[in-house]
């Protein structure tokens, strides 16, 4: 999901000799990556309040406002860098609104939430297609991916969330394991367990 590490890597040496276009084009080169980020995490009922794309905006603002920091002390790979300014937004923005509009908020939860509307939307149900299936067969594939995003709404945050960093940001392991601030047998651990806590809840004839 995130862009490649070459041209970002190219970018950060213009953007390090001040040039402010390469800095335009690194945040517009990730721009799509945090906005599917932030919209597969926005609470499904402040989803119906707040255009995912506004919060991509401010996150890049951001991202742009702390930039020279960043290059003064890169601790983490870029996309990670701005990945961590977006949870960071979303976490900030749903107890902000939790807070203030908790009564009318809860009262409006939907379902599923509006960005898994979509199934052909959703990076995760690339495992479930097949561009040979029969109508027939595409059907039972979706209908496998609408108990496959139920079943993840119903794990523990910290599994569906390394879930979702494997699975719909196609994270690598050792990325996991930079994020959690923990070693890459412990991410990879984590990860396991998580796998099979998702397999329990979809029961053995997933597939």
């Amino acid at each position: 999901m995130w862009p490649n590490s070459e041209e970002t890597i190219e970018l950060l040496k213009h953007a390090e000799g001040g040039n402010a276009e390469a800095v335009g084009r690194l945040l517009n080169r990730h721009r799509e990556s945090v906005r599917q980020m932030i919209q597969y995490r926005l609470d499904r009922a402040i989803a119906r309040r707040v255009d995912a794309s506004d919060v991509v905006q401010d996150v890049l603002l951001e991202a742009s406002q702390r930039f020279e920091k960043y290059l003064a002390d890169p601790k983490l790979p870029f996309h990670l860098w701005l990945r961590q300014i977006a949870k960071d937004s979303l976490i900030d923005m749903h107890r902000r609104h939790k807070v203030a509009q908790r009564r009318s908020v809860d009262r409006e939860q939907p379902l599923f939430a509006p960005q898994f509307s979509d199934q052909s939307s959703f990076d995760l149900a690339a495992q479930l297609k097949d561009p040979e299936l029969t109508p027939a067969a595409a059907t039972i594939r979706k209908e496998l991916g609408v108990r496959f995003l139920t079943a993840l709404d119903e794990l523990y945050d910290e599994d569906r969330e390394i879930v979702m960093m494997r699975h719909v940001e196609l994270l690598e392991n050792a990325e996991v394991a930079q994020i959690l601030e923990i070693s890459p047998p412990a991410a990879g651990m984590r990860y396991l367990r998580a796998l099979r806590k998702l397999r329990s809840v979809l029961g053995e004839n997933f597939s």
